[in-house]
């Protein structure tokens, strides 16, 4: 069983939105919380980062800019992703990653991943 675990994907048709959410069994407020995705093969691309605990937020993917928001609720210990105006191109398995090693470029540093969600973007 997978320390993190990730919840809200599905089916969504183009213009639509999906709230992802990301718990753990630790006390996830403690680290930094990054979300991830992989489309068919592609390779696995970084979409945002949330710090703690200031809350500041590393964006990595230019495509998800104004449309994806990571953002945490300190009170339910858990992190979210805030998918609006979804796209096909946004289909893929969607993943969260912790980290107490910071939001930085080494993918390595998130030591804890959960098993993915499927977001499909289709008509």
């Amino acid at each position: 069983q997978s320390q993190l675990v990730e919840s809200g994907g599905g089916l969504v048709q183009p213009g639509g939105s999906l709230r992802l959410s990301c718990a753990a069994s630790f006390s996830l407020n403690s680290y930094d919380v990054g979300w991830f995705r992989q489309a068919p093969g592609k390779e696995r691309e970084g979409i945002s980062c949330i710090k703690s605990p200031s809350g500041t937020i590393e964006h990595y993917l230019d495509s998800v800019k104004g449309r994806f928001t990571i953002s945490r609720d300190e009170g339910k210990e858990t992190v979210y992703l805030q998918m609006d105006k979804l796209k096909p191109e946004d289909t893929g398995a969607y993943y969260c990653a912790a980290t107490l090693l910071g939001c930085g470029e080494d993918v390595h540093d998130f030591a804890v991943w959960g098993h993915g969600t499927q977001v499909t973007v289709s008509s």
